[in-house]
């Protein structure tokens, strides 16, 4: 057992966040260029630059959805609270980056960590649940949409088992194994799921607005490829 958890320790884990890092940065990469490209392409040159930074303002801080359903608005962006700070804020995780890479910086109080790690479990579970009673939600969730924040859950609820061994039913090795092993496969599915919207959301509103700036043979290119290029609109 110990072979295989220094195995994940180290090369496991490696691997795992180089693949999540240049994962990331290929998706950047792919959609700066994208957007640069439907600039060049855009019939209307005017971009509301201002409007978009503040759309995007608003969905990097979703208050609005407190207005509609905000039990579920609540649940959501404390979940994303939660599931950041806890990995990075960690007081045992800043020591594991000490030890490899001589960085770190201030923590959470073991006491906070525990708490918000028993929130991401209760939110992640909550808002699976959303999803699979309220009917508008079902009917546009996908897959991923249930299971990636069970998921998600896996690593925080083995890590809590493991900072509190009274109250870990299995062995401390055992537990260990299943939160790093959770833990690197979030970060493959990271560039590979929608969880890349951890680096793309600031995008999402520039995409948008560029989307409805045709460029100015955006028609008869339509017609074409209706055949109906003959045709009055």
């Amino acid at each position: 057992m110990e072979a295989w958890l220094e195995w994940a320790r180290g090369p496991l884990f490696r691997a795992a966040f180089v693949f999540m890092i240049l994962g990331l940065i290929r998706h950047v990469v792919l959609t700066l260029w994208e957007v640069s490209a439907m600039m060049r392409r855009a019939g209307d040159k005017a971009f509301p630059f201002s409007r978009i930074a503040k759309a995007t303002v608003a969905w990097l801080f979703p208050l609005g959805q407190l207005k509609n359903r905000w039990y579920y608005g609540v649940m959501t962006i404390v979940f994303h609270v939660a599931i950041i700070l806890v990995p990075i804020f960690l007081l045992g995780h800043i020591a594991l980056w000490q030890r490899g890479l001589g960085i770190s910086w201030p923590g959470l109080p073991n006491r906070w960590a525990d708490l918000l790690t028993i929130v991401a479990v209760v939110t992640a579970v909550g808002c699976v649940l959303q999803r699979t009673v309220a009917r508008d939600t079902r009917a546009l969730a996908r897959f991923q949409d249930y299971a990636l924040p069970l998921i998600i859950a896996v690593p925080f609820v083995t890590g809590f088992l493991v900072m509190h061994p009274a109250m870990n039913p299995f062995g401390y090795e055992a537990t260990m194994l299943a939160h790093v092993l959770s833990a690197n496969l979030v970060l493959v599915l990271i560039p590979i799921t929608k969880l890349n919207h951890c680096v793309l959301l600031p995008t999402t509103q520039l995409v948008s607005e560029l989307s409805w700036h045709f460029p100015p043979d955006a028609g008869e290119k339509v017609g074409v490829a209706l055949q109906k290029e003959n045709e009055t609109i």
